[in-house]
């Protein structure tokens, strides 16, 4: 179950917060470990180092490398900290925290007060690479936002180990952490989903939630086993909790795999079995958008959840902007893949909406429920033979006819510039053209209107009027362009 292997550490490489990597000998190789100082305490060169070596000898991903057990020449950390709270329990490792819910903690007159999420809005992702681009979007469009993530258990656990939260939180873009179930590490520890997002709401006092598991992703290649159908489990405690649950699809057109072509079958089974109420399903507009509805169609999920269709912000320029590092999921970058993250950048944008007509408190004409797509959609025919139900939730609903053909390219449209090419001297400022180059769709390109990221307008423009699609506010964005469903 475990492959250990005795190690010299080297040089030190780095250090983020309390997680070192170094360099290690192990079996007469130079390799590389990482280091959880709080865990096994510090490691100096020439320490005999007990490494466990199992990801790394299986040749996985962001787990795939040799994680320090124990100093042989050091005594291990002293026993400190609060709680009763056992995280990784019953295993040698177990250890204690102090849970946000804990008397000890100090917070239970604050969460005594907490009633309900009050349609707080909660962007749901089943990868950690959707967590940066999110919330650099979020921060971009809204510097005064309070923006908090939840970490869950599916993954990665130690939430020191996501260099992106690292760099996030150092750069002020996320305001605070919660770490629930067995994952550990946030400004908060909570029991479960619901306490952390309680904690959120009234703990950090988050206007907006990042809701997804840490670094890596488990996957069997089967229909039912993978660590992204918590995703759709947490539709339901999003909306149980009286939340606005947002869920950012999985979306990739490089992706070699057929079950992850375009929508990502993680996303249309999470959707399908695990969310049995509705969510916000925000699409980018894109190359091969159609292709897409085809297989939500398919599967059955325009009739049950909500879908949105817009424009994606030209994220990569935001990210470059507020000099985050460069976006990457599956070893792509956004030039090689830029739906993935376009689809995490038109769901912040559409969170921002969301919390922008909580806060004036206006409902637009139409009523707020068709402008989240869902009574919009009622009697709008969809491609193939298929005319939709009203939307419910709860069941399943009862699937008929052959389902749609397959997608022939969405048309082109008119042309639009890239990004503004001003300079900005800070977030919520007009993001200059991306100096790097990449695929059609990026910032700063001539983007066709079937695909790609949508600029930012001039400076000249009010913060909360650069959104993206603003104009298609009144009326959901598929009506306004029907061409999409023929």
């Amino acid at each position: 179950m475990i492959r250990r292997k005795i190690g010299l550490a080297g040089a030190l490489l780095f250090r983020r917060g309390t997680v070192s990597e170094l360099q290690v000998i192990v079996e007469g190789n130079e390799e590389r470990a990482l280091n959880y100082d709080r865990l096994t305490g510090p490691v100096r060169t020439g320490d005999l180092l007990l490494l466990n070596t199992t990801a790394r000898f299986l040749s996985l991903g962001s787990a795939g490398g040799h994680f320090v057990e124990l100093n042989l020449n050091r005594p291990p950390p002293r026993f400190h900290g609060r709680g009763h709270i056992m995280k990784l329990c019953y295993t040698p490792w177990q250890m204690r925290v102090l849970g946000c819910e804990e008397a000890a903690a100090g917070n239970r007159a604050r969460l005594a007060r907490f009633s309900g999420l009050e349609g707080l809005p909660v962007l749901i992702g089943e990868l950690h690479s959707m967590v940066a681009p999110a919330a650099a979007v979020l921060k971009y469009y809204r510097p005064a936002c309070r923006i908090a993530y939840i970490m869950t258990d599916g993954t990665a656990l130690p939430l020191a180990y996501s260099r992106t939260v690292h760099e996030l939180k150092e750069k002020g873009l996320l305001s605070g952490t919660v770490t629930c179930g067995h994952a550990f590490g946030g400004d908060h520890e909570a029991v479960n989903v619901y306490s952390a997002l309680a904690a959120c709401k009234e703990l950090i006092r988050a206007d907006l939630v990042i809701l997804g598991p840490g670094p890596g992703s488990i996957g069997t290649g089967s229909r039912l086993g993978f660590s992204g159908m918590e995703a759709g489990e947490h539709v339901n405690r999003v909306r149980a909790l009286g939340g606005v649950p947002l869920f950012i699809p999985r979306l990739s057109f490089a992706e070699g795999r057929r079950r992850h072509f375009g929508v990502s079958h993680h996303t249309l089974t999470a959707l399908d079995l695990a969310a049995c109420t509705p969510a916000l399903l925000v699409m980018p507009l894109m190359p091969r958008l159609r292709f897409c509805l085809n297989q939500l169609q398919r599967q059955g999920l325009l009739s049950r959840h909500r879908l949105q269709i817009r424009p994606a912000p030209p994220v990569e320029a935001i990210m470059e902007r507020l000099g985050l590092g460069e976006m990457e999921s599956m070893q792509r970058g956004y030039s090689d893949d830029p739906s993935f993250f376009d689809a995490a950048a038109a769901a912040a944008a559409a969170a921002l909406e969301l919390l922008e007509r909580e806060e004036g408190g206006r409902e637009d004409e139409r009523g707020p429920e068709r402008t989240v797509g869902e009574a919009a959609f009622v009697g709008v025919p969809l491609p193939g033979q298929d005319r939709q139900p009203a939307p419910r939730s709860g069941a399943h609903p009862r699937r008929e006819g052959t389902g749609p053909a397959g997608d022939r390219g969405a048309p082109r449209g008119r042309r639009h510039s890239g990004a503004g090419s001003g300079k900005a001297s800070g977030p919520g400022e007009a993001v200059p053209p991306c100096r790097r180059g990449g695929a059609p769709g990026g910032a700063g390109r001539e983007t066709r209107a079937g695909g790609g990221a949508a600029p930012l307008c001039s400076k000249r423009a009010g913060r909360r009027d650069r959104l993206p699609g603003r104009g298609l506010e009144q009326a959901d964005p598929v009506l306004q362009l029907p061409w999409l469903l023929r």
